[in-house]
């Protein structure tokens, strides 16, 4: 705890003392009636004084004004030996006299002010003689060590689920340091640094704090931005700092988060320019490897922008690992799962290998969100622990946002959205290679009106042309309902045309999927000016080839839209089976979904006149359809 300062507190304590004497002084001559001592002998011998004080430098009482009211008054005392005799004759009632004992008031007054100003500079050069104490600190570094009984040091890899790799990787460093006579007898070297890089929330972070817990050696923790200041030449004196208390606790671990904000690229922007910045990235490579480096201090970088680093950062010598942390498949999000829930009340049927496969695409952060979420929402139902129904609306709100109950909308509107969720999940259920269709909605969440959850059955790290082709034909598959059945479209498939046109590009450009153009790669460069790359651009092909693009580009959508169009118009029965059920219930299942595809009859929530209204509108429409069925055929 840092101790007060006594003179900071007596230079206030007298600042406040002086100011009240003051304010009382400046009261009290405000309300005192300054009289002539001519004036007060005359109001004596009229008999309007009554109360007189005596003292050595004034005279006060009370006198009664031409008005008859009754005031104080103050006047200069002069030699008046017949004073005293005049008060008798005139009936003053009340007369004393007082010495000359108040010299607190007065020093205080007079000399106060010369006071104040000479507490007042003292104070000042103290903060002066502070200030250049913290500019000679404003240069060290800012890293935290992590004490034995710090929090950060009771993490250990049991807390760490997943990443077998990275973990083995992080293991062989941490025996270095404990035991480096094993590797130096066979002429091995401590690596000099550990970079770690993945997608946000995969746990790089915890990994090294996980290290701090293992290894039994000093742990230093900082962040690249703590490193960037807007004055030259701090940052590269922070990175001295930090290297020199290294050294002097070796063998110790450095660990620097989003080490991009100081690692990037060196002569970045419009004519290079030599800033702040790459003079701490030169003092990083030169603590790293350079002349003057000693053995027994790691440095662990973590990042999720690793294509934005200085190649000299990571060549051989600096960064000797390089550790990629992955975004968990499906038995490492298993085991996420069961370390976020160790504190977790879960009732019995919740199964989290269910949980696991429902969350494909998932990292660290999202399921600790997860299960954060589930538990909140039991919490809000006053449940005594968290349900499987929990975690499903957990999901929902994770993927798509919290429910928007208070949006209303028209009958045709929600009509309109019914069409297009069930278009997407009639033509999934048909498609040979789409995922399994999970759960469709037309409750808003988000942004979203609707929506239509697939999940794989099991992690996939390839796609195939047939996949992707099935997967712009669901894409489509929403927009050619509503075409279909209501002979226009809306707004509500921009996400769906702009995804869909996204995955096409990428097959022909990037994937080499179109027969026309073959495997050749045509993505262009998508580098910025200012991380360090060049302004030209590298144009790699003609502008005949870039029509091609846009030909075959159009032509996948086409086809994509034409088969559809033929499973929807095959199926239409189906599709207004499962509009009904959508408008009736808002949310079917996986399961609904099977059954209605069979034909089976899903329990009703309720009876009312909406199963009649709805199912004579959707014989309407349908009866439409088939009449109109030529003027559809043609414009598909």
């Amino acid at each position: 705890m840092k101790k007060k300062n006594p003179w900071f507190l007596f230079f206030w304590i007298m600042v406040f003392v002086i100011i009240l004497m003051i304010f009382n002084s400046i009261k009290q001559r405000s309300q005192d009636f300054e009289l002539e001592y001519s004036q007060f002998k005359q109001y004596i011998r009229t008999g309007n004084v009554s109360k007189v004080l005596v003292g050595s430098e004034f005279i006060k009482g009370y006198f009664r004004d031409s008005n008859g009211i009754l005031r104080k008054f103050k006047t200069v005392p002069m030699v008046d030996p017949n004073l005293v005799k005049d008060m008798e004759d005139n009936k003053v009632l009340e007369f004393s006299a007082t010495t000359k004992n108040d010299w607190i008031g007065p020093l205080l007054l007079n000399w106060g002010p010369i006071v104040f100003i000479l507490l007042f500079g003292f104070w000042m050069l103290r903060g002066m003689s502070g200030g250049s104490k913290r500019a000679i600190s404003f240069g060290k570094a800012k890293a935290k060590l992590a004490g034995k009984n710090s929090i950060v040091r009771k993490i250990t890899f049991k807390d760490v689920a997943g990443c077998c790799e990275a973990k083995e990787e992080l293991k062989e460093i941490i025996e270095f340091l404990k035991n480096p006579s094993k590797f130096k007898k066979l002429g091995g070297k401590i690596p000099k640094g550990v970079l770690l890089f993945g997608s946000p929330g995969t746990g790089k972070t915890l990994l090294a704090k996980a290290v701090a817990g293992e290894a039994d050696v000093p742990f230093f923790s900082s962040s690249g931005s703590e490193f960037v200041e807007m004055f030259v030449g701090v940052g590269a004196s922070r990175v001295r700092d930090l290297f020199e208390q290294g050294r002097k606790s070796a063998p110790c671990l450095l660990f620097v988060d989003e080490i991009d904000a100081v690692g990037r690229h060196r002569f970045a922007g419009i004519g290079g320019g030599h800033d702040e910045r790459e003079q701490t990235l030169n003092q990083l490579l030169v603590e790293m490897d350079g002349f003057e480096t000693k053995e027994g201090v790691i440095l662990i970088a973590a990042t999720n922008r690793p294509d934005v680093l200085d190649p000299a950062l990571l060549r051989p010598g600096r960064f000797d690992r390089q550790v990629v942390v992955p975004s968990p498949d499906l038995k490492d999000r298993e085991e996420i799962l069961a370390v976020h829930s160790r504190k977790i009340k879960f009732g019995r049927d919740i199964n989290l290998n269910v949980i696991a496969r429902r969350t494909p695409g998932f990292v660290g952060a999202d399921l600790a969100n997860l299960i954060n979420e589930a538990a909140l929402l039991a919490a809000r139902n006053s449940q005594e622990v968290v349900s499987m129904k929990n975690v499903e609306e957990a999901i929902d709100r994770v993927i798509a946002g919290p429910q928007r109950k208070s949006r209303l909308m028209s009958h045709k509107e929600k009509q309109i959205i019914a069409y297009h969720e069930a278009g997407h999940a009639l033509v999934a259920k048909f498609m040979p290679t789409a995922d399994p269709v999970h759960k469709v909605s037309i409750m808003p969440r988000g942004f979203a009106l609707g929506y239509t959850l697939q999940l794989p059955e099991k992690d996939r790290y390839l796609s195939s042309k047939a996949e992707l082709s099935d997967r712009l034909a669901v894409y489509i598959g929403g927009r050619t309902a509503e075409e279909l059945v209501f002979s226009e479209v809306t707004t509500g498939a921009r996400d769906d045309i702009s995804k869909a046109t996204n995955i096409a590009m990428k097959m022909v450009t990037e994937f080499g999927m179109s027969d026309k153009i073959g495997p050749i790669s045509l993505k262009e460069q998508e580098e910025e000016v200012f991380l360090g790359r060049d302004i030209s651009r590298d144009v790699r092909h003609s502008g005949k080839i870039s029509e091609l693009v846009d030909e075959e580009v159009k032509s996948i959508i086409d086809t994509a839209k034409s088969r559809a169009s033929k499973i929807i118009k095959g199926n239409m029965d189906i599709l207004n089976k499962m509009v009904y059920y959508l408008l009736e219930r808002e949310n079917l299942s996986g399961e609904d979904i099977n059954k209605i595809v069979k034909g089976e009859e899903l329990v009703p929530l309720f009876e009312n006149n909406l199963k009649n209204e709805v199912s004579d509108e959707k014989e309407n429409i349908v009866e439409k359809k088939v009449t109109d069925e030529q003027v559809i055929e043609n414009k598909v």
